[in-house]
């Protein structure tokens, strides 16, 4: 089954380790090795897990004011931001880069990302409901 829409141009990577501030302006965005076209909500759905995904639980509050936020200025319909939250969640569930990292290039950062989100994965699906509702923010 295909992503549902709508779709446009995106930046792929949009999160706070990629923004460069120059006295508290944001002045760049880098690394735009993955901009392509994709749903708008799949980069919704990316960029606010690792905003607002921290230390093994979710933020519910700020994922809520973010998504409500971005859906205020471009339309992006419940059901397409679920179907986007969704998918994020299985690919979490069958993706192990960090370890792919960690093991190949013998760098501990990558075991202690894998650490913790592997603790959010595990909040994520006990909170499951919890977690779409606060992306459901309008």
């Amino acid at each position: 089954m295909s992503p549902a829409g709508p779709f446009g141009w995106t930046h792929g990577d949009l999160q706070y380790r990629n923004l460069l501030r120059d006295s508290g302006r944001l002045v760049a965005i880098l690394d735009w090795d993955r901009l392509g076209v994709r749903p708008y909500g799949e980069e919704v759905a990316r960029t606010a897990q690792v905003q607002f995904g921290v230390g093994g639980v979710f933020d519910l509050d700020r994922l809520a004011a973010f998504c409500a936020g971005y859906r205020a200025v471009i339309h992006l319909p419940a059901a397409c931001l679920a179907d986007a939250v969704t998918r994020l969640w299985w690919k979490r569930m069958t993706d192990f880069w960090q370890l792919e990292f960690y093991l190949d290039r013998r760098d501990p950062t990558f075991a202690e990302m894998f650490r913790t989100d592997e603790a959010l994965l595990h909040w994520w699906t006990d909170h499951a409901d919890e977690v779409q509702a606060a992306y459901a923010a309008h």
